[in-house]
């Protein structure tokens, strides 16, 4: 490879919520509990971004952007930057759409709270599947809004939607919009065409929007390929479609998400309210991501596949009660743990507390995933090890003291 995702990186002291901010972000009210490890020796799996250093091609564009010393205000103004996203999506996913179409936002979860807010009235309802990603619900309280809920079948970790409860809710008059995740997060399902279809259908004959959250659409297992909800209703302008670099490449913290609104007058309407003006530095990191980050992402996906299959194959040797199935998307694994340690204990707790691990468990993603632990896998092969040793060291001890150790020796 030309690039090294074996390196293990030092975050401390950067700001870094995933090495300075997880005790207020992860244990809020409880900020002070004591581990079994120091802060400096956990293994970190929680949070969502990479512990793989961003690519040298958008460091590069950046540091040329500095070079130019002035920082003042600033827009997308260049129209490679659309040439640019515009020619990954369609060498990525055979799909692209027209450049008024394109608004930018600081990210996902801020354009989630906007939208809701223009799209819905007061007393109108969002309808989401869950498990969930915990912003879909907090975009949708924020605003005052009431959430329903549709359940994700799960069969021996195999999530299908299910189409009848999906439809009898958007039936409600008071269902205007559904936030759908594409690929799905927390479960890595990468949905098929007809699916995606499906789901489309039922929202759109019962006059629901749909705002399509893809910002896991360039994390996916080699050889599948990525479906983008709008494309196929080319007709319809009530989806909007949410994607980003920030997962793909590793720079959330600056901030930059791109949402196509195919609507003109939910356009017009963000326009005129969208706080419009960008940081400088991330449109540059951006186009350069679009225009020059297609190895590193090549090599990234391979590594994670390896990643995963790693997994795998430690979790059938050490933990063959867990219930894991390697996800067709994210770098996220779905995990549940139940057959280990009861589902209503505080997960995350425990194994922060006893095996040094820093996750998240089923409580965070709304409903429906009692049992289940997801552990972020975009990390050195090293820390992946490390980490899944402490795992399941805690919980085959948990279950049966006489086994403590069986793994970490490994």
């Amino acid at each position: 490879m030309k690039y090294n995702f074996d390196e293990i990186i030092d975050r401390k002291n950067t700001n870094s919520m995933n090495t300075d901010g997880f005790r207020e972000f992860m244990f809020k009210g409880r900020e002070n509990l004591s581990f079994a490890y120091k802060d400096d020796e956990l293994i970190r799996m929680w949070i969502a971004d990479m512990d793989f250093a961003t690519p040298p091609e958008i460091i590069e564009a950046i540091r040329t952007r500095l070079d130019q010393r002035i920082f003042g205000y600033s827009q997308v103004f260049d129209p490679n930057y659309y040439v640019a996203l515009s020619n990954w999506t369609e060498r990525m996913y055979d799909w692209t759409f027209p450049k008024e179409y394109l608004v930018t936002s600081p990210g996902i979860i801020p354009a989630l709270y906007e939208l809701c807010e223009y799209i819905c009235k007061p007393d109108e309802k969002v309808l989401i599947v869950t498990p969930s990603y915990a912003f879909f619900k907090s975009a949708v309280e924020f605003n005052h809004l009431e959430l329903v809920c549709s359940k994700l079948k799960n069969e021996n970790g195999h999530y299908t939607i299910n189409y009848d409860d999906l439809e009898a809710k958007a039936k409600d008059p008071k269902v205007v919009l559904c936030i759908f995740c594409n690929p799905h997060n927390p479960t890595g399902r990468l949905w098929k065409e007809e699916e995606l279809r499906r789901v489309g259908e039922i929202c759109l004959r019962n006059h629901v929007w749909i705002i399509s959250d893809e910002i896991h659409c360039d994390l996916l297992r080699s050889g599948l390929s990525h479906t983008p909800f709008a494309k196929l209703f080319p007709q319809s302008d009530r989806i909007v479609t949410c994607m980003a670099p920030s997962k793909t490449f590793n720079m959330a913290g600056l901030m930059f998400s791109n949402v196509i609104i195919p609507n003109q007058e939910l356009r017009e309407l963000w326009l005129r309210r969208h706080y419009s003006f960008k940081n400088p530095l991330s449109i540059a990191a951006t186009q350069a991501a679009y225009e020059h980050g297609q190895q590193w992402h090549q090599e990234l996906l391979q590594y994670l596949d390896g990643n995963f299959k790693f997994t795998d194959a430690f979790l059938s040797q050490y933990l063959p009660e867990a219930q894991f199935k390697i996800p067709e998307a994210t770098y996220l694994a779905w995990i549940n743990i139940s057959n280990y340690i009861p589902g209503e204990e505080d997960l995350t707790g425990l194994l922060a507390a006893h095996a040094g691990v820093l996750l998240e468990d089923g409580s965070m993603f709304v409903d429906n995933g009692q049992g289940y632990i997801r552990l972020n896998l975009a990390c050195p092969r090293a820390v992946l090890k490390e980490g899944l040793q402490r795992i399941a060291a805690f919980l085959n001890s948990y279950r049966d003291p006489s086994l403590a150790g069986t793994a970490a020796a490994t």
